[in-house]
């Protein structure tokens, strides 16, 4: 996978070229840019729902070949404005056109399928989530049939998840934490730091590079892919370091989908409370939301497990989009901290170079709290009905559906750049000081989301 940062310690800032030169800056544009947009056309009484199409559920393909036949001016358009807006910025940062639009067409055009893919009526049921699928898609391309290395300059992995964490920000204002509660923020904040630190710790005792054990911390303590490139960038990891992060996020991701539903329904959990082991045990968001969708979809076909569907989406939500999301910036800060001033010092007599923190630190997070901020104070104004009723429908969904893009463009192009062979080179011991993180982190979601906080999370919206 591709990097922007190198190998050395010490980040070389670029001054004001940073705020056109760097991805991070034009994530930023990009994303406030569109939630701006969006919100100008919602204060109007309007909605940006018609650039920000997406394959309708379908069940039979001649409900989708329908789709694509009556909406198709919706996608040129979609296309036309995504292919302008990432190309005249990545033409800007000194990337080839010639090599950057075909690959990006190439991109769009597979996204499409992928897409459609998970809106199948039945895909939850066969963990055909549109992350997921893309991201097996790409690394079978990339492994078994290769594309021309040049291709890669469409493949901006790093782009595109930045550009989707600032969307992200309109889809969480603040006001969501406070409707959530104490016990969601509470539990989730527990789990992040002894999920990371326990990865840490391991990490450094087989003798990994303390970098590398930060990517995994937060990869596995956050919310995987977005946390691992956060982070690596915040500590200036090798190149290396966030590719095999996000491969042990997805490898356990997978594995979590089918792990927590079946523990779920043999334990006979309640939908809220088994939503709340997800979200607070589950490592990618689109796992985890198919991991609850499975459990809650069981929940109301089957009469002895109580609770519905929208309680354990709920749930989950709260824990996992919410709670340990907002954790990104903050990890991201405080390693930057711990980086520029103690680990680069240790055996040298040089000063820390404070500066470095603010270099360091990933500036799309900014974006991501500017664009939560702007919706807080739409939002602020309305109750969580009123908010679900008219705020979610006309301004949050569209951003959030041009997110799902952004996050299908990402994870199809980490499998695009995943080559078995580069990663197979780190060795087992990513793998054990990742899993080590795994076991306590399932099991401590369980105690505190069925033990400690079970009442809460089974009368969550009562």
């Amino acid at each position: 996978m591709e990097r922007n940062s190198g190998d050395a310690a010490t980040l070389n800032p670029g001054g004001w070229k940073e705020l056109y030169l760097k991805e991070d800056w034009w994530a930023i544009w990009l994303g406030l840019g569109i939630i701006l947009v969006a919100c100008v056309f919602f204060e109007a009484g309007a909605s940006i729902k018609w650039l920000a199409v997406t394959p309708s559920k379908w069940t039979a393909l001649s409900d989708l070949i329908g789709h694509f036949c009556s909406e198709y001016p919706r996608y040129l358009a979609q296309f036309a404005v995504w292919l302008a807006v990432f190309g005249i910025s990545v033409r800007i940062m000194g990337h080839r056109l010639a090599e950057f639009i075909p690959a990006f067409i190439f991109v769009y055009l597979f996204s499409i399928i992928i897409i459609s893919i998970g809106a199948w009526k039945y895909a939850s049921a066969y963990n055909l989530e549109a992350p997921l699928v893309a991201l097996v898609l790409g690394m079978l391309i990339s492994n078994f049939i290769g594309l021309p290395r040049w291709m890669d300059t469409g493949f901006r992995v790093e782009y595109y998840i930045k550009t989707g964490i600032v969307l992200l920000g309109a889809t969480l204002p603040f006001t969501l934490i406070l409707w959530a509660g104490p016990v969601a923020v509470v539990q989730a904040t527990i789990v992040s730091v002894v999920t990371f630190l326990v990865i840490y710790f391991t990490g450094k005792r087989l003798g990994l590079d303390r970098r590398l054990c930060a990517t995994l911390g937060a990869g596995g303590a956050v919310c995987g892919v977005s946390a691992s490139i956060a982070i690596a960038g915040a500590v200036g990891a090798k190149k290396e370091h966030a590719p095999i992060a996000i491969t042990m996020v997805i490898i356990w991701a997978i594995v979590m989908i089918f792990f927590l539903p079946l523990a779920s329904r043999a334990l006979g959990l309640h939908a809220g409370v088994a939503g709340a082991w997800i979200g607070t045990s589950e490592f990618a968001d689109a796992a985890g939301f198919a991991a609850a969708q499975a459990y809650g979809s069981l929940a109301e076909a089957l009469p002895e497990i109580e609770g519905n569907l929208d309680e354990t989406i709920h749930a989950f939500t709260l824990m996992k989009v919410v709670g340990r999301d907002i954790w990104i910036g903050i990890w991201a800060f405080i390693l930057a901290i711990i980086a520029t001033t103690r680990w680069e010092t240790e055996g040298t007599n040089a000063k820390p170079d404070i500066a470095q923190i603010w270099w360091r630190f990933p500036k799309f997070v900014i974006g991501f709290a500017i664009a939560s901020l702007l919706v807080t104070f739409i939002a602020g104004g309305y109750s969580m009905a009123d908010y679900d009723r008219l705020v979610v429908p006309e301004l949050v969904s569209p951003v959030k559906a041009l997110r799902t893009w952004a996050f299908v463009f990402c994870f199809f192009s980490i499998g695009l750049t995943t080559r078995f062979r580069e990663l197979a080179a780190a060795g087992s011991r990513p793998f054990w000081a990742f899993s080590s993180g795994v076991a306590v982190n399932v099991i401590l979601g369980f105690i505190l989301s069925v033990m400690v906080f079970a009442e809460y999370w089974s009368n969550l919206g009562k």
